[in-house]
């Protein structure tokens, strides 16, 4: 959603009654879509608010947990297909290499799904094609209403938030999950400030095609700037991550599409063969931010208007996924316990259940990608020391694979029930 001018009050007498709506989700990327599918099949009454989006030529790694959800959601199946309709690719294998050229370089490591008993670690999709099956899953379930139109007011009440969108139209809803993203005008109308950093860094997004299979295997290039990572793609194409320094993103970004390709060759050591552009190119700095709340009045954020995380570790819209699943959890719950979805008590929950999943991970994200940019040589020690004892320990690397694989606590319903239970549920609410 592109950011509009909001504000919030709390001034109910001024307000005419307006018969509140269950639910509105601010925000129609991937992060609102979940979130309209998770609160219908919570029972909700949905109305998803968002201007028409614009085609996102990214990729995304979508985690185990997230799979179950999109199998709840009735998603999954319209991704999965077959043969040349099949949207996704496992990554089976994640491989390690340092490539800093440095005096301490660490050891080579692979992790494997097999490990853990998983068919794979995640599955890799292009946001096109995840987006477009969003589209299609919300259309199918009659609870959800889309309206095409930005958020310009919030006014939180105490029955209800009231919401003045773009077009003149006003609605109140009782609960507002604001997926508005970064620059969210939800959270900035909360009256919630975003904890910031910035990195040194640009990550240059593309995918190209190549002439050798990648076999399921993501391989991750450590450099000095940041991670350059390959990642698998339906047929012989793959998803590229490159993260330089500002200087270097200018130089690439300049290139025309072959040396483009040839570049990316380069830097993959012709791993995959010879590689071809096929589609845009992205450029976006490097920047990881978390809201000081996630919750405030009847305003409630989740995805990146909650949580910005940089494109290392594959954590963002997972995360945005647990957001959504945990708060149509909790809301639903309150209601059928007569209790108000929206009360100080779901959000005090809220903001319990997701604050140290989302810290933990932040940290994580930030430590491992300053590891790469220090020249501090200890610190380089450590890094190659502890890649030397996943390595080496069958033991510690499936707990670092658990881990970042989702956490394996307080996990939501939707993410963490039986898929073929979850779609036949989520089906008889729709």
């Amino acid at each position: 959603m592109e950011p509009h001018p909001a504000s919030a009050s709390r001034s109910p007498a001024q307000s005419p009654a307006l018969a509140p709506i269950d639910v509105a989700v601010i925000g129609a990327g991937a992060a609102g879509m979940i979130a309209a599918l998770a609160f219908a099949a919570e029972g909700f009454d949905v109305t998803l608010i968002g201007p028409p989006r614009r085609r996102d030529a990214r990729a995304t790694a979508l985690m185990d947990g997230s799979v179950h959800a999109l199998e709840a959601l009735g998603v999954w199946p319209r991704l999965q297909g077959v043969g040349a309709s099949r949207k996704v690719s496992p990554l089976r294998v994640m491989r390690l290499v340092d490539d800093t050229g440095r005096l301490w370089r660490a050891p080579e490591v692979s992790f494997e799904a097999g490990e853990l008993g998983l068919p794979a670690f995640a599955w890799n999709v292009e946001n096109e094609a995840l987006l477009q099956a969003l589209e299609a899953g919300i259309a199918a379930v009659p609870r959800i209403t889309r309206v095409k139109a930005s958020v310009a007011t919030v006014t939180d009440e105490p029955d209800a938030a009231r919401l003045v969108l773009d077009d003149g139209r006003t609605l109140a809803a009782a609960l507002v999950a604001a997926a508005d993203g970064r620059n969210s005008p939800c959270r900035a109308a909360a009256g919630i400030g975003l904890h910031t950093r910035d990195y040194p860094q640009v990550a240059i997004t593309a995918t190209l095609s190549h002439d050798r299979p990648h076999r399921d295997v993501s391989t991750e290039f450590h450099t000095p700037t940041g991670p350059f990572t390959l990642v698998p793609l339906p047929g012989n194409r793959a998803s590229i991550v490159c993260v330089v320094a500002p200087k270097d993103a200018e130089v690439l970004s300049a290139l025309d599409d072959a040396a483009f390709s040839r570049e990316m060759e380069r830097r993959a050591h012709s791993l995959l063969g010879k590689m071809r552009l096929d589609g845009p190119r992205g450029a976006f700095p490097l920047v990881a931010g978390t809201a000081e709340r996630f919750a405030a009045g009847r305003i409630f954020l989740m995805g990146e208007a909650a949580h910005i995380l940089p494109p290392i570790g594959a954590q963002g819209l997972n995360l945005g996924i647990r957001d959504a699943a945990t708060l149509a959890e909790l809301a639903g719950d309150a209601r059928r316990a007569g209790r108000d979805p929206a009360g100080s008590d779901i959000a005090d929950a809220y903001e319990r259940r997701r604050r140290m999943d989302v810290g933990s991970r932040s940290l994580a994200v930030d430590l491992f990608n300053r590891s790469l940019l220090t020249g501090f040589l200890p610190i380089q020690g450590a890094r190659g020391l502890g890649l030397w004892a996943l390595g080496r320990s069958a033991t510690l690397r499936r707990l670092a694979m658990r881990e970042g694989v989702g956490p394996g606590r307080d996990v939501p319903r939707l993410m963490r029930a039986p898929a073929a239970e979850l779609a036949s549920d989520a089906n008889n609410v729709a």
